[in-house]
């Protein structure tokens, strides 16, 4: 059969799984907690797209505290191509891996403390399609990109508070880390181009919080070389000799220059056993329950359970292996080179923002995200200073002209997960409008 006779077909031939669109669950019991869950959690399917061909999968928690009144967040774990139950059970949600040797059976989960639904209603969502249990019923889709899926998050957005109206007034904020620092500051822009343009009731956008973002990888890449001087990884004398012979560019460095080269060998060596995403661990065997990493492998035998799927009623057929990361897969054509323009479009429309940096991360080192702020060249209306928790540093921050607050978390990595206690602490406070 010709692809385009099969491609006008597909629709009909695959009408079993269109039936799950757009459904959703309440889920009390999830394999591997004990007892029902202590929070009210919904899991479903909204189809996006010009046939409805891409099944976007979510998890809902509502807030402990007023879930009619408290803000409404869709969080986007990074990647691209990694499951938003990333955000849920490692960084900021009800539930966490209780961290021990896998023996066969579905992993343990536990309750936490550190939880941002204690104040906020939380959209996890799997995006792009592909990632996690969202995917295609049309396999001849176009590969998905970075700004293809700003409008696909968009369009689910406004699909999901079409069948949840309750929701419309809450403040609403676009939330994520990582690689989500290119693909949230795009969304905000096409919600609030939508308000204008389209839609009655219209999204209440507030704002949106970010966590170690992707802002220009060229741009955070050559910034990990003075990161590591500043944190002693590298001597002075490397630093400063890959100064004069690369000028600058670590990363993209003239083949006929082979004096950089050589330095960035060097420098290369020198970092090559510290974990870069947080740079107080070491990189170790992520198969040992002894290693930071293990815990990752944990929602991969979880998600991968028949109970499990069967439990959060994942449609059955759509996805074979799930991989918490599954970048390789997804194929995402990264065609938002910088997100500095939403930056400065959303800054200009009066949003709210916060940008969090775990002060020990060199994937992106929080001396690139402090020089992009600073390019937006808005000026400082709060100072410099720590935060603090009690009487102890918790990390500095800095509020700027644009209702942009920049905070480090002090000892943090490249996510939450590294210091749950004081990112929540420091969320709890920004999202409520108090002074860190």
């Amino acid at each position: 059969m010709d692809s385009w006779i099969l491609k006008l077909l597909l629709p009909q031939l695959l009408l079993p799984f269109i039936q799950h669109a757009d459904a959703s669950s309440i889920i009390k019991y999830v394999p591997g907690f004990e007892g029902p869950l202590p929070f009210e959690l919904e899991t479903g399917y909204i189809a996006v797209g010009e046939a409805e061909e891409d099944q976007m999968f979510y998890y809902f928690i509502k807030s402990e505290r007023n879930p009619e009144e408290d803000p409404l967040l869709v969080w986007l774990t990074g990647g691209p191509g990694c499951s938003s139950l990333t955000g849920l059970v490692y960084e900021n949600g009800p539930l966490a891996f209780k961290v021990e040797a896998y023996n066969g059976s579905v992993p343990s989960l536990v309750s936490t403390t550190y939880l941002w639904t204690k104040v906020a209603n939380i959209i996890y969502l799997d995006q792009p399609v592909g990632t996690g249990f969202s995917y295609s019923r049309n396999p001849f889709a176009d590969r998905p990109s970075d700004t293809r899926a700003a409008k696909r998050v968009n369009e689910f957005l406004r699909k999901w508070l079409d069948k949840h109206p309750e929701y419309f007034s809450n403040p609403f904020y676009v939330t994520g880390n990582s690689y989500s620092g290119k693909m949230v500051p795009a969304i905000v822009q096409e919600i609030s181009n939508g308000n204008y343009i389209c839609c009655k009731p219209q999204i209440n956008l507030q704002g949106y919080v970010l966590g170690n973002p992707v802002t220009n990888f060229d741009f955070d890449n050559n910034t990990r070389v003075p990161f590591a001087h500043g944190m002693a990884l590298i001597s002075d004398e490397l630093f400063e000799a890959m100064k004069r012979s690369c000028g600058g560019d670590y990363f993209h460095v003239d083949p006929l220059n082979t004096e950089c080269l050589k330095l960035v060998k060097d420098y290369k060596k020198s970092v090559s056993r510290v974990y870069k995403e947080l740079v107080l661990e070491s990189n170790c065997d992520k198969t040992s329950p002894d290693c930071y990493m293990y815990r990752y492998s944990l929602s991969e035998y979880w998600a991968n359970s028949e109970s499990v799927r069967s439990a959060l009623k994942v449609a059955k057929g759509t996805k074979g292996k799930w991989e918490r990361c599954d970048s390789a897969n997804v194929h995402c054509i990264q065609d938002i080179k910088s997100s500095l323009p939403y930056h400065m479009n959303n800054s200009i429309k009066g949003y709210r923002s916060l940008i969090i940096s775990g002060d020990h991360d060199m994937t992106i080192p929080f001396i690139g995200t402090q020089e992009w702020i600073r390019s937006l060249n808005f000026s400082i209306i709060e100072k410099w200073r720590p935060w603090m928790i009690q009487d102890k540093v918790a990390g500095y921050t800095q509020t700027y002209a644009n209702k942009m607050t920049y905070a480090t978390v002090k000892g943090g990595g490249h996510t939450l997960e590294y210091k749950p206690v004081e990112s929540s602490i420091l969320f709890k406070r920004w999202i409520s409008g108090q002074p860190l």
